[in-house]
């Protein structure tokens, strides 16, 4: 019985083998290069003359024409024109096995932007897409051998029961990627609005559409979820009660983390924290780099970074430098002696605190005798900038080595710290100092 039901799928093989000996099969390469050039010409003239957000952010172009998802879809296309038009004279040969990699390709491509597209320089990407690449070949070779209907027919006896349905094999597996194609293509859309959301977007624009594009992307995940689950064969209705008791629970579980994930959709509508900010919470300084769904990052201006639940944002006392004006204020002390001429003073520090482009001319520096000193009189040096997050220490010292210059130029003393030392009572008697050597010596 085994030998009978295998001698057809045999034979087939033989005769789709001999075909590939025919004059015909020149016919089909040819049309198959055509298709091939034509494919190549296409995506190249596409790729010139539509607008795109980058090639590596492109899921259909990518970063060449064979790159992306486009130039596989479009030879497919003219594949199965070519082999519709090549059926008409000859029997096919090249074209069964050239439409199934073309699938694959098409298969894997896509698969492959999307998951980069969506997950950047997610460590887990990979092996997905060496996953999908093994599943997609095997496919193709179960599909050009004809094997693939008899593996799906064997899986498909392999049946148990669960509860009132009856589930096999070959149902598990067509469910599993059709959720997994439904899942790709809710990436590939929430992919494709985030990039045209988030395209040229800057200020407070880039907070709002950057709320928007993280809510799209939850909420086709979601229906995706549940689109996924319905095509595996899970009755969604027999998960309702139990559902709702789960759903009790984790919200007793992760109230905290419901909590940074309303707090951060607040903070980017309404926009008290906008990304490029400069901040400070809980005594941490520094400039907003990210607002994600739970957290904001917060880089200092030595390279250190913060991550600072969105929570936090909302309870808490936050400053933040440049929500209505991004200028800041920042200032230096120095001290001079009593005897110094207080006008002179004061109009060098200020010359001095002009010596760098970055210094605002409007308000302009200005100058205070602050403290009359225990050592001299202190004078402030106040001034203001737009661009805090380029940091201060270098601006400081440049406008600190300008007013010492300026200082010593003019004969202008910086004090020493001077301290008195009171003593009370009787001073010990010092001991004798002993003689040199050679003096005071008496005779031996």
């Amino acid at each position: 019985m085994a030998g009978m039901a295998e001698t057809p799928m045999l034979d087939d093989i033989g005769r789709w083998l001999e075909a590939f000996l025919r004059p015909t099969v020149l016919i089909e390469l040819a049309a198959l290069a055509v298709c091939v050039v034509l494919a190549w010409g296409l995506v190249a003239l596409l790729r010139r003359g539509l607008p795109r957000d980058g090639d590596s952010r492109s899921i259909f172009f990518g970063r060449s024409i064979i790159d992306g998802a486009l130039f596989p879809l479009v030879l497919l296309a003219l594949g199965y024109a070519a082999r519709a038009v090549v059926l008409q004279w000859t029997p096919l040969a090249v074209f069964k096995v050239a439409i199934p990699v073309l699938v694959s390709l098409v298969v894997i491509r896509t698969g492959v932007k999307v998951l980069q597209v969506a997950f950047p320089g997610a460590a887990w990407v990979r092996p997905i897409e060496r996953t999908i690449s093994w599943l997609a070949w095997l496919a193709m070779v179960l599909w050009v051998t004809g094997l693939l209907p008899r593996v799906l027919d064997e899986l498909d006896g392999i049946k148990w029961k669960v509860g009132g349905s009856t589930m096999s094999v070959r149902t598990m597996i067509e469910g599993t990627l059709t959720a997994a194609a439904v899942l790709l293509v809710a990436l590939w859309i929430s992919s494709a609005i985030e990039a045209r959301l988030l395209r040229s977007a800057t200020g407070s624009g880039l907070s709002v559409r950057k709320a928007l594009s993280n809510a799209t992307r939850a909420l086709l995940l979601f229906l995706g979820l549940i689109t996924a689950l319905s095509a595996v064969g899970i009755d969604l209705t027999a998960l309702s009660v139990l559902g709702g008791a789960i759903g009790v629970g984790i919200g007793f579980g992760l109230q905290k983390l419901a909590a940074n994930y309303v707090s951060g959709f607040v903070i980017l509508a309404e926009r008290s924290v906008r990304i490029g900010d400069n901040v400070r919470v809980d005594g941490f300084e520094g400039r907003v780099t990210d607002i994600t769904g739970r957290y904001t990052l917060i880089r200092s201006g030595v390279g250190r970074e913060s991550i600072v639940p969105n929570e936090m944002l909302i309870t808490s006392r936050v400053e933040n430098f440049s929500l209505a004006d991004p200028r800041v204020w920042h200032s230096t002390v120095v001290s001079v002696a009593y005897d110094s001429d207080v006008d002179l003073v004061m109009r060098l520090l200020g010359e001095a605190a002009r010596v760098s482009d970055r210094v605002l001319s409007d308000p302009p520096p200005n100058v205070a005798l602050s403290a009359f000193g225990a050592d001299g009189l202190e004078f402030t040096v106040g001034f203001w900038i737009a661009d805090p997050e380029n940091g201060l220490l270098g601006l400081r010292s440049q406008i600190n080595l300008a007013i010492l210059r300026a200082l010593r130029e003019h004969g202008i003393d910086i004090p020493y710290p001077q301290r008195v030392l009171h003593v009370t009572g009787e001073l010990p008697a010092m001991p004798a100092a002993a003689p040199l050597a050679g003096q005071g010596a008496g005779p031996r």
